[in-house]
């Protein structure tokens, strides 16, 4: 099996969103702790990542309070 380096950075990064959607939803942790508990270290980077993806910033995610997918 080969398996591409972009391959594994696009699932790893598919993991920590679902993740961290997960944890939006179910825990008052800072956005900035959020992030680190999913493996990001720079919240801006998170933020960027999270809004590219799923059309939110991670606070306005929350405040919504519904999965977008």
């Amino acid at each position: 099996m080969c398996f591409s380096l972009a391959a594994f950075n696009a699932d790893q990064q598919a993991v920590r969103i679902e993740r961290s959607k997960d944890l939006l939803e179910s825990s008052n942790d800072p956005v900035a702790q959020v992030a680190e508990q999913v493996g990001y270290q720079d919240r801006v980077a998170f933020g960027r990542i999270f809004k590219k993806v799923t059309g939110l910033t991670p606070a306005a995610y929350r405040q919504r309070g519904s999965r977008i997918s």
